[in-house]
């Protein structure tokens, strides 16, 4: 057996001694120490149990190398990335000698995602709420998010007692089917709607006033007795602008409660009501900061008299009148502030209309959006402002009303937004196309012709050009009428 063998003959100083006494110490040591760091180093990485992910794509989120010292604190994080990615289910991370084998299991992807039991909405729409989709990685976080998303589109349908269970299917490949079992429960009615501090007006008037109704078995066609959040925060504006309109200036209502029974059938709302004082109007003025312009002449223009009780919609009625009359007589830059002086000592409200010079905005562009079938050119030439045309509220109106009566378009929405500087506008336009087609089927019975069939077809829109052709046939037993009609309104 070979070994080491190192001769030291003493020396005679003492810290010669010394320092040959750790050179000795440092040579007989050395090795093992050496063996100790080496088996402190990673080897080699191992993954095990990836079927789709590639190793590289793993191990690049892994926070150390080979070659790298076995650090626990690495080891903990590396887990935490490899879990935020979404891709596994589980993750374990441990050492045999000098390899760190990394044990994966993978997420599922989905085949498909399937709906069942579902009547009442339809499955495009279900699919519309849900973030997940086939051909993507499956989590349970993202399924619960979207198990969220769903029952919350049942209750905005007056659906709150409707129950959804997740269930997986597993296939071939590591894939499943996503199955959402579905209950959709009763609609969940209005049992109760009740109103707190209303002291000038009664519970009955109130419920007239609102669009949220009561359920009863009369009320199969309509909706407004299902609990819906959207239309009782409209209901609280209603009852504002009922009481306002009736001089209640002061009106506020302090809550809404909505309270779901142990059944989960039903509501119980309450609105919480501060009425306030109730004014009349003391004093109307007409004041104007306009250079050269006489106000006399439009106090037949204001609809608000003394002695009146105060009402919102008579004034702003007045501020539409003042300003489209201003607009007519050249002003185009005109503001008309209705401003509101309450004596609530004596219950009175004196109203001054301030017109003065307005922002000088111009049309920088009118956008057409949502017509399908019709053309630019038949909305357009019922817009009464062009690109460059001063900004008037009044035509904007007008250019709404001449677009509605052309019967094409189920909702026509005009708004105002900002242009590329202070002092330029655009006008977007959306609109919502309807079916202007008729089919129409006749037949009756006379003494001279016999029986007597008709057929009309009417389209009111002929390929978007807005123009109206009809064609009708009449048939009996001695005539046979034909009529054709075509029309070009503009």
């Amino acid at each position: 057996m070979l070994g080491r063998i190192l001769t030291i003959t003493q020396p005679k100083n003492p810290m010669t001694l010394l320092v040959l006494s750790c050179v000795w110490i440092l040579w007989i040591f050395a090795p093992a120490l050496a063996q100790d760091q080496n088996d402190d180093l990673i080897e080699s990485i191992k993954v095990v149990g990836n079927q789709r992910i590639e190793y590289s794509t793993i191990t690049s989120y892994l926070l150390f190398d080979k070659g790298s010292k076995f650090d626990p604190i690495f080891i903990d994080q590396s887990l935490k990335k490899l879990f935020a990615t979404g891709f596994f289910s589980d993750v374990a991370i441990a050492r045999e000698g000098q390899i760190l084998i990394v044990n994966v299991v993978e997420n599922p992807i989905i085949n498909r995602i399937v709906f069942e039991g579902n009547k009442r909405i339809k499955d495009s729409t279900l699919e519309a709420e849900m973030n997940l989709r086939p051909r993507v990685v499956y989590t349970l976080s993202k399924v619960q998010k979207d198990l969220v998303r769903l029952l919350q589109l049942y209750r905005n349908s007056g659906r709150f007692s409707a129950r959804i269970e997740p269930r997986i299917i597993a296939l071939e490949q590591n894939r499943i089917d996503l199955v959402y079992e579905i209950n959709e429960g009763n609609l969940t009615g209005i049992q109760r709607v009740l109103f707190v501090g209303n002291n000038n007006f009664s519970n009955s008037k109130l419920r007239e006033i609102i669009r949220t109704k009561e359920t009863r078995w009369w009320r199969f066609l309509s909706s407004d007795d299902t609990y819906d959040p959207d239309r009782i925060n409209y209901d609280g504006e209603l009852l504002r602008r009922f009481y306002v309109n009736q001089g209640y200036a002061d009106f506020q209502v302090k809550s809404s409660i909505s309270e779901l029974t142990g059944n989960k059938e039903g509501f119980f709302v309450t609105f919480v009501l501060d009425e306030g004082k109730r004014y009349k109007i003391s004093a109307v003025t007409l004041n104007t900061t306009l250079p050269d312009f006489d106000v006399t002449s439009l106090g037949t223009l204001v609809a608000t008299r003394q002695g009146d009780w105060y009402n919102s919609d008579t004034v702003e009625a007045t501020v539409q009148k003042l300003t489209d009359e201003i607009g007519e007589r050249g002003r185009a830059f005109v503001e008309v502030l209705p401003r509101v002086q309450r004596d609530r000592a004596n219950s009175l409200i004196s109203l001054t209309y301030d017109i003065g010079e307005g922002e000088r905005v111009y049309v920088e562009r009118v956008e057409i959006s949502g017509n399908v079938r019709t053309l630019d050119r038949v909305i357009r030439r019922n817009v009464r402002l062009a690109e460059g045309d001063a900004f008037s509220p009044a035509k904007i109106r007008r250019s709404k009303q001449l677009i509605e009566e052309l019967g094409f378009f189920s909702n026509v929405d005009i708004r105002q937004l900002p242009g590329s500087t202070p002092d330029r506008s655009e006008i977007h336009i959306g609109i919502q196309e309807q079916s202007t087609g008729e089919l129409t089927f006749g037949a009756g019975l006379s003494s001279d012709n016999g029986v007597l069939g008709s057929v009309g077809i009417t389209e009111k829109n002929l390929l978007g050009r807005g123009q109206n052709l009809s064609l009708q046939l009449q048939v009996s037993g001695r005539d046979q009428i034909v009529e054709a009609s075509f029309e070009e309104p503009y």
